[in-house]
């Protein structure tokens, strides 16, 4: 059985992250009190459920601290489980609210405005972002992209293995907030200025023959790849279920785009799942 426990901050996107789990067969059930969170699993355990996704959140109030205890005990009875965690910067937080204005699940309980609302649940959900296997910042992800995301992640089996998501980004819009690992590309020769690529991207060869053609480039990737090489089975023999691997440049669309593409090739060469976000790309 696939036990999914989907939780995050109010706003991150839970119900779109719940839509897409149920594309790909997931039985869903959202906003479950925590306290039945054993009795489902056990359900599903002795039925012909084999993929059921529950979402817990804050709305849960004072049931919510109870999520801790229900973890404990499905781990006792051995039952295998993830949790999907979803994230987004406050900004975008704030703004997917005042779009929407529906109202914070913890405004009116001893908090009056949203920004206090919001740093409150950032504070009770910290430990459960901790501990998640998959964490997902939604800031700069549309609907479809946060779709394609999770149906990279979960279209096979759990048990298959580690899913390693590759970012290109500038870092002039800031650093991907779930990066577990990021590295800088801008010390190589920036194809910006050179007027015939300064309007293509990292995803076309003209411009990838360009990045690579200089020998600090070559030299990177041989060390970049070697390192990767070495560290990925140690990841995975961990247990690790995700791996968020940032390459950044200016601006995001040429060095860093260029280094996803061919990192992206060699790892999918080792039988590993990827999945790739040119964050950037399509900004002005």
């Amino acid at each position: 059985m696939d036990l999914v426990i989907v939780t995050g901050m109010s706003g991150a996107g839970k119900s779109k992250a719940v839509q897409a789990l149920e594309d790909i067969s997931f039985y869903c059930v959202d906003n479950i009190p925590p306290e039945l969170i054993y009795s489902f699993a056990d359900i599903c355990k002795r039925t012909q459920i084999r993929k059921m996704a529950l979402v817990v959140d804050i709305r849960g109030g004072i049931l919510f601290s109870s999520l801790i205890e229900q973890i404990k005990k499905i781990n006792a009875d051995g039952i295998s489980y993830k949790i999907l965690f979803l994230d987004a910067n406050d900004d975008v937080i704030i703004a997917r609210y005042k779009e929407t204005r529906r109202k914070h699940p913890l405004i009116g309980e001893k908090f009056k405005t949203l920004t206090d609302a919001i740093k409150e649940e950032r504070a009770r959900l910290d430990f459960f972002k901790t501990m998640s296997s998959y964490v997902i910042d939604t800031s700069s992800l549309s609907a479809l992209q946060l779709k394609e995301k999770i149906t990279a992640m979960f279209v096979n089996e759990l048990k298959d293995g580690m899913v390693v998501n590759l970012i290109s980004f500038g870092f002039k819009n800031g650093v991907p907030h779930d990066s577990d690992l990021v590295f800088d590309v801008r010390f190589l020769p920036n194809p910006f200025y050179v007027p015939a690529l300064k309007h293509r991207t990292g995803r076309e060869v003209c411009v990838q023959d360009y990045v690579m053609k200089w020998n600090e480039a070559q030299k990177f990737k041989d060390m970049l790849f070697d390192m990767l090489d070495y560290l990925l089975p140690l990841y995975k023999k961990e247990g690790k279920s995700q791996l968020v691997i940032a390459i950044g440049c200016t601006g995001g669309k040429h060095r860093s785009v260029t280094f996803v593409e061919l990192l992206s090739k060699h790892i999918s060469e080792q039988n590993i799942k990827v999945f790739i976000t040119h964050r950037d790309l399509d900004l002005q």
